[in-house]
């Protein structure tokens, strides 16, 4: 009997996950949930220059005695229709830590938020990201609960270890405890693997009820409407003796699999691994091809902030055109994005700025009220590893014209917007906000330094007043964006060549083979005027003035010239 590639390649990985397992039974469950979520027709998303995604809360925009997920969607109506395609859903399902990263039900929305109804109103205008919190969930999870009362069906749900062993040599993202002591109905403590926090309980992907309950699960996502699911902390999601526990081989044929069955029922659905870590352990993810379609660029954020600061973009530059000498697999590409829920990491900097300048990062951001989050090495010493600060605040200068914090904002984003990849643009970045200071002491918590929930009204307001700071912030942005929307030089296949420009200056070449355009970008990183020589003839899409090889470009200035033919070589 012949077995499609598609069961052979379900089988094959269930062997080398499972190998004292009973693979066939296991295979008959996932074609049951194959078929179970099938749907009847399928769509088709291009993911070309169009595609622009804005990353929130189910809850980021509030009106008083008002469902969010209604009130969220109201807004996007308002003000996002027509700029952004996409919108990236944080966690909105019920949850007990870590503002939704520490989940009790994966298959429920939070009562808080509204309910399954609103996201598919919200499905019927944009295209949807969801969050797949799988490597842990909430200690109150119906699943973890049923392991402490004993119940037979999450006894292999979690991972109890014993904490006399030496644990040295795993990764740790936190200085929390790795494993958590909890009484369980016997009386008899077990010590549970929890990566995270206490209120975290890592799944044990070494049971093939958690990889069955997970399929069902990102399955289910689909069909409610994600057009992609991010697989947060994706990299610590199998753990093995005597390892790293973090990008170990299961995980990447975890991830594979997952791909694999969703070509096989949703081709459309992209899967973006969140992986904070260097950037060669970051693009591993993407694998041949056969894991994630997206991976974040995590680099881009503590760069482009660097370079706006310092005044020069050297680094940002020599790193960008590092990534020129790689290859990367066909039909996947880079998630960028300035800011997130999270801070701005510095690991994925470790190898491209010095201690110096990551020590510059740090102390700006301080001063800027900003705080610093910490992890610990394998040899017990501390290093900051995230800036929590919003990034407006980071970029700007206590008490300098609003006119100038607008411009370099813009600018910083022009970079985001003109690099190979699809762009991701936080709420509060496309609103105009800055540091929330009162969250943040009022929590204790330094991410909430960037996650104030805005009320509607304020913001609406805020909005239609031309001379605001959010209306000029939201106006510079989406008109670059609306601009890159127009030109296929932008979209995520056409080809990308880092400019060698004087250090205040940065700049890449966009070119489209098949629509035969190309754009040259170019930032000014500096508030000092500056002069661009560039021996191309075009228009500045921005202004729709003539560049005939030489220009001013003033502080903060963004030039995006559109070449009709290509120059000589």
């Amino acid at each position: 009997m012949n077995i499609s590639p598609h069961k052979a390649f379900i089988r094959d990985t269930l062997a080398q996950l499972y190998p004292q397992a009973d693979h066939q039974a296991i295979a008959a469950k996932i074609e049951q949930l194959i078929q179970r979520w099938k749907p009847k027709t399928q769509t088709t998303i291009p993911l070309d220059q169009s595609r622009i995604w804005m990353i929130a809360y189910g809850d980021s925009i509030c009106a008083q005695g008002e469902n969010p997920l209604s009130i969220l969607h109201q807004f996007a109506k308002l003000w996002l229709k027509g700029t952004i395609s996409d919108i990236h859903l944080l966690p909105m399902f019920p949850w007990t830590s870590d503002d939704g990263f520490s989940v009790v039900d994966y298959r429920q929305v939070d009562p808080h938020l509204g309910q399954w109804s609103d996201i598919a109103a919200l499905a019927g205008d944009f295209n949807l990201m969801f969050d797949f919190v799988i490597n842990h969930i909430s200690q109150q999870s119906r699943w973890f609960q049923g392991y402490l009362h004993g119940e037979p069906r999450y006894q292999n749900y979690f991972i109890n270890a014993d904490p006399d062993e030496n644990y040295s040599r795993i990764t740790r993202p936190r200085t929390s405890p790795l494993l958590t002591p909890f009484t369980l109905k016997t009386g008899e403590t077990a010590h549970i693997w929890t990566t995270f926090s206490a209120d975290q309980i890592d799944l044990n992907f070494r049971e093939p009820e958690v990889l069955l309950e997970s399929i069902d699960i990102l399955l289910e996502y689909a069909s409610r409407g994600a057009q992609a699911i991010r697989l947060d902390a994706v990299g610590f999601l199998w753990k093995e003796k005597n390892s790293r526990c973090i990008h170990l081989p299961q995980t990447h044929q975890v991830i594979k699999l997952w791909r694999a069955i969703l070509e096989e029922i949703w081709p459309d659905c992209l899967l973006i691994t969140e992986t904070n870590v260097p950037h060669q352990e970051n693009i591993s993810y993407l694998g041949a091809g056969d894991e994630a379609h997206m991976v974040y660029q995590f680099p881009l954020p503590p760069l482009t902030l660097h370079a706006c600061l310092r005044g020069n973009a050297r680094w940002l530059r020599q790193w960008a055109q590092s990534l020129e000498q790689e290859t990367f697999p066909a039909n996947t590409t880079f998630f960028n994005f300035l800011a997130s829920h999270d801070g701005i990491g510095l690991r994925p900097v470790e190898n491209i700025l010095s201690t110096e300048e990551k020590a510059f990062l740090v102390s700006e951001v301080e001063r800027k009220q900003g705080r610093i989050s910490w992890r610990t090495n394998p040899d017990g010493s501390q290093s900051p590893y995230e800036m929590n600060i919003n990034f407006l605040s980071a970029l700007s200068e206590p008490g300098e014209a609003p006119d100038t914090q607008v411009a370099r904002f813009a600018a910083a984003h022009a970079i985001l917007f003109m690099l190979q990849g699809v762009p991701a643009i936080y709420y509060h970045s496309l609103l105009g906000s800055e540091n929330d200071i009162a969250g943040l002491n009022a929590s204790g918590i330094n991410r909430r330094i960037n996650r104030e929930k805005l009320d509607f009204a304020t913001t609406h307001q805020a909005l239609v007043t031309p001379e605001s700071r959010q209306a000029k912030i939201y106006a510079a942005l989406t008109t670059l964006l609306r601009i890159r929307q127009q030109h296929p030089a932008f979209s995520p296949a056409a080809a990308q060549q880092v400019l060698t420009l004087p250090d205040a200056l940065f700049g890449v070449k966009r070119h489209h083979q098949t629509e035969e355009e190309t754009v040259y970008g170019i930032v000014n990183v500096t508030g000092a005027s500056q002069t661009l020589f560039l021996p191309v003839t075009g228009t500045d899409l921005l202004t729709g003035t003539l560049f005939n090889g030489v220009c001013e470009l003033a502080g903060w200035q963004t030039i995006w010239i559109h070449v009709k033919a290509q120059p000589e070589a």
